[in-house]
């Protein structure tokens, strides 16, 4: 492990909840949401973060089949697409449990963050 690439400021953990065999939730997935949530366009969301529309969709729709129920929907008036309660619940319970595991982690493993700046 490099210690230059691990500076204070960058994050040595990373949440990813396994539901079941098939179904995770991890930044990724919280990350397309919140990029729909911001361009109101799962295709848009999809490129802004490096990904096909068809990518972002079947990610968008794997959430969707795991929970019963939409996390993306689509205003037929306007054409935008916004993030459901559920999909903005689970943005806000993913973004917790992060929260959460950092600063945990930031106390149980002072000691040692301090030796990798060595």
């Amino acid at each position: 492990m490099d210690p230059a690439n691990h500076s204070p400021n960058h994050s040595l953990l990373s949440i990813r909840l396994r539901f079941s065999d098939d179904a995770r939730l991890g930044p990724g997935k919280i990350a397309l949401l919140e990029a729909v949530d911001r361009t109101g366009s799962v295709a848009a969301a999809g490129a802004s973060l490096g990904m096909s529309e068809r990518r972002a969709s079947l990610l968008i729709e794997s959430l969707t089949a795991f929970f019963g129920e939409p996390v993306v929907v689509a205003d037929a008036e306007s054409g935008r697409s916004r993030v459901s309660a559920l999909g903005s619940e689970l943005v806000r319970a993913f973004r917790a449990v992060e929260a959460d595991a950092r600063r945990s982690f930031e106390t149980q493993f002072a000691a040692v963050r301090e030796k990798m700046s060595r």
